[in-house]
């Protein structure tokens, strides 16, 4: 974005930024959001963003949860007030995260007005709201040529501290159309009650949509004359918003979220919090609820020297064999770092063990020289060498992590070869980026977790989370299932191509 108020051009006095991140769903969120997100010094966020977002912050954010729910706040308003004022006086660029907008019954106008008498600078970046998100990814469109042109959203949920409520429930009842309103769960019959007593029929379509477009979506539909009894009998809970109107009806047509081959399966996705996009994004196309519970981080190898002097000598090795994603982005890293021209790498050929490593090779514009057609595992790998050519003083530079089983090094030796080991990074235990995702492992339960790597499985051990009763595992490969063998875990499901997409068909598979 090119105007001078964006997040790319901000100077170094402080601004506040009041961003609506949407209804929930990852893709929802704006591009100006995300560069807002990126931006910050600082990030404030609520109960209703969703902790993915979190990610795309720069490495030192800070990161400061206010999050406010029914009888719970973290931090008062006013005390979020002051909060955000304190940081953006002080120079930094403060990133307010709101659920869905933050100006619709988000309160985002009252921080708008402190920073505004506060003299500090604010930018107000509108989200999609979930009045009318929730009741899209439940099959309900909010207006329709044949049900309803006018649609009326209001809050279930008024200022606690007023006498009485403000809305006119004879206006309301009377407007015509769809009649949307949210945060009024937990006061379902004095709702639906000042309707009935106002002259709507009991008999009008309604529905409850809770955690709208959520992979734990829950929808539920009767009228206004039951919805009360409803609520209570299903224990039906908050955060949910309330769809009024004709158009309910058209759920049953185009209920098109809720019908997706993994939808009500919720599923943990144990990869590094950089890898992880890729799997969460294709089991979320797919209808599941993904925990991103990253349990390794990648850090850079202890003899960051030596792996450069190797790097800088790469031209003058036969081989170099890439064993993994990372691998490729550590040595090209340090590759930029010496060289600023690729052909510098020279005339040597590129091995590597499965699509996803050679799909980070192909962007830099190289070729793959030599893959597994299935195998793509170490074994695999060398199988291939010995049907590619004679093995015999060939050079070859292994970019590798700190610990990794030494088939490659080992088997290619064996064959004649001369091999180099450049230790590109290592795999350390994730500490500090979980902690949400653990907390709703112990609270929700899972019907499956993932492992990618034998790494993924050892240090997600090492937490010491007991699996959740039921909890299905399901593994990329052989390597990592004998990870989780060694720890007595069963492997339920196994990808037969040892790959992302091949993980994600056997899942779909599993549960076909």
């Amino acid at each position: 974005m090119a105007s001078s108020s964006t997040p790319l051009s901000t100077t170094s006095k402080g601004i506040c930024y009041l961003v609506g991140a949407g209804p929930g769903d990852p893709g929802l969120l704006t591009l100006k959001g995300k560069e807002c997100i990126e931006a910050a010094d600082v990030l404030v966020y609520d109960y209703l963003c969703n902790p993915d977002f979190l990610r795309y912050a720069r490495e030192g954010t800070e990161k400061i949860y206010v999050g406010k729910k029914a009888g719970d706040h973290a931090l008062p308003q006013d005390q979020i007030n002051a909060l955000i004022v304190k940081l953006t006086r002080e120079g930094k660029v403060v990133t307010r995260l709101k659920g869905g907008d933050p100006v619709l019954f988000g309160r985002g106008a009252e921080e708008a007005a402190e920073l505004a008498e506060a003299g500090v600078r604010f930018e107000i970046v509108p989200g999609i709201t979930s009045a009318i998100a929730a009741p899209a990814y439940a099959g309900i469109p909010v207006t329709h040529r044949d049900h309803a042109s006018q649609l009326t959203i209001f809050t279930g949920h008024e200022d606690p501290t007023k006498s009485e409520t403000s809305l006119d429930y004879a206006k309301l009842a009377a407007a015509e159309g769809t009649k949307v309103f949210l945060m009024g769960v937990e006061r379902m019959a004095e709702i639906t009650g000042e309707f009935l007593r106002h002259g709507v029929s009991p008999d009008t379509p309604m529905a409850l949509v809770r955690w709208g477009t959520h992979g734990r979506q829950q929808t539920l539909v009767a009228t206004l004359g039951t919805m009360a009894r409803r609520v209570e009998e299903t224990g039906f809970k908050a955060p949910a918003v309330a769809v009024l109107g004709d158009v309910v009806t058209e759920r049953t047509r185009i209920n098109w979220f809720e019908n997706r081959p993994l939808f009500g399966r919720k599923i943990v996705v144990t990869r590094t919090r950089q890898q992880v996009g890729v799997l969460s994004r294709k089991l979320r196309d797919l209808g599941a609820d993904v925990i991103e519970l990253p349990t390794i981080r990648i850090e850079e190898p202890l003899d960051l020297l030596g792996f450069g002097e190797l790097v800088q000598d790469c031209h003058s090795y036969e081989w170099i064999v890439f064993t993994s994603p990372n691998g490729v982005e550590a040595f090209f890293r340090m590759f930029d770092k010496i060289y600023n021209d690729t052909r510098s790498i020279g005339g040597v050929r590129i091995a590597c063990i499965g699509p996803g490593t050679a799909e980070k090779v192909r962007a830099r514009h190289l070729a793959v020289d030599l893959m597994p057609e299935k195998d793509f595992v170490a074994e695999g790998l060398v199988k291939a060498f010995g049907e590619c050519q004679n093995m015999e003083n060939v050079s070859v530079l292994w970019v590798k992590a700190e610990e990794t089983r030494d088939v490659i090094t080992r088997e290619l030796t064996r064959m004649g070869a001369i091999v180099d080991e450049a230790v590109a990074y290592r795999t350390v235990p994730e500490r500090e980026d979980n902690l949400e995702a653990l907390a709703r492992l112990k609270n929700e339960g899972a019907d499956m977790i993932t492992f990618t790597s034998a790494s993924t499985v050892d240090n997600f051990m090492a937490l010491g989370v007991p699996l959740p009763a039921g909890c299905k595992v399901a593994s990329i490969g052989p390597v990592t299932s004998e990870a989780v063998q060694k720890h007595r875990l069963k492997v339920d499901v196994a990808a037969d191509v040892h790959t992302i997409p091949g993980l994600v068909d056997a899942i779909l598979k599993h549960w076909s």
